[in-house]
């Protein structure tokens, strides 16, 4: 099988793992008790998106590799700050272990991800 050629930001699999794993953590997130509404689900709700807007910031950056590495770097601590957000709402039973061992692996195969990317970025910017 073939693979597809990159086109935009929403083709990367980093984005999509991070995309899906976002909507999860929403989904999951209406569930958290009311009294964590302002602080730890306004938290991972807007770490785990962030993830995937600084990786299509990143994207449109890719002229400058000093911007495309910063908002990648920015991408990659979003993506482990999620991961602490996740330790916090398992170890508060809001979460079962299975599902945050789960959501914390997709962030771990998006930091894989962004890290290889950040440490080879020439493949990707744009050649002037």
């Amino acid at each position: 099988m073939e693979k597809q050629p990159i086109k935009s930001h929403e083709d990367l699999e980093a984005y999509k793992i991070a995309f899906d794993t976002a909507m999860k953590i929403f989904e999951l997130s209406k569930n958290f008790p009311v009294e964590e509404r302002y602080s730890l689900t306004d938290q991972i709700r807007r770490s785990s998106r962030s993830v995937c807007a600084n990786l299509a910031e990143a994207w449109r950056k890719r002229r400058y590799e000093a911007a495309f590495i910063a908002k990648l770097n920015d991408s990659e601590a979003e993506a482990a700050e999620t991961q602490t957000w996740i330790k916090f709402t398992v170890k508060c039973s809001y979460m079962d272990v299975n599902t945050g061992r789960e959501l914390y692996g997709n962030y771990n195969r998006v930091l894989s991800i962004l890290v290889t990317i950040i440490n080879n970025p020439h493949p990707w910017l744009i050649k002037r």
